[in-house]
């Protein structure tokens, strides 16, 4: 038998464990995964298949070989995720995969000044060069840092493909089936 003092505190705990549930339950999505969709995610490997449908019977489309290479999930199924790369193209690759990092691709041409501060007019602090790819630290106000061979800068979000806010679950549309 318990207590009566272990027994308020043990009232106490279920309480706090009821909360955190509440709380956690309340920031996932009714998706798969439990993520917004759509989202960015990022290439966990330096090499990964992309295939025409989710699951390994189906055909190799082409295989990306860019480690940290930003996706957007538009698709998932509780194995495998379908994603667009920079380019365009879709394809379903396997979830394990696919990282929750955030990374950014500057696919418009020319070299991109990252900057000291978030605001135009400050410091160039390096280049991020057409077609490379970059971690996202951070996101403010438009304005992504980033962290690319070393260095780190702050560059409009317009400016990179992957780049912006997290996403939330408002919106989010769960496929029957």
């Amino acid at each position: 038998m318990l207590k009566p003092r272990a027994g308020v505190a043990l009232a106490v705990l279920a309480a706090f464990a009821l909360v955190g549930c509440g709380e956690a339950q309340a920031t996932r999505c009714k998706t798969k995964s439990g993520f917004p969709v759509p989202r960015f995610v990022s290439l966990k490997s330096g090499e990964v298949n992309a295939r025409n449908g989710p699951g390994e019977d189906h055909r190799i489309l082409w295989t990306w070989r860019v480690r940290n290479l930003p996706l957007l999930v538009v698709a998932e199924s509780r194995e495998w995720r379908k994603v667009q790369d920079p380019q365009g193209g879709t394809a379903w690759v396997k979830a394990q995969m696919v990282d929750t990092s955030r990374s950014v691709m500057r696919v418009k041409g020319g070299d991109l000044p990252l900057l000291a501060e978030p605001k135009p007019g400050a410091k160039v602090v390096a280049y991020l060069r057409a077609g490379a790819v970059a971690l996202q630290l951070k996101n403010a106000k438009g304005w992504s840092r980033l962290q690319a061979g070393g260095e780190k800068g702050w560059a409009p979000e317009t400016e990179v493909w992957g780049g912006g806010p997290e996403p939330d679950c408002q919106g989010v549309k769960v496929p029957t089936g």
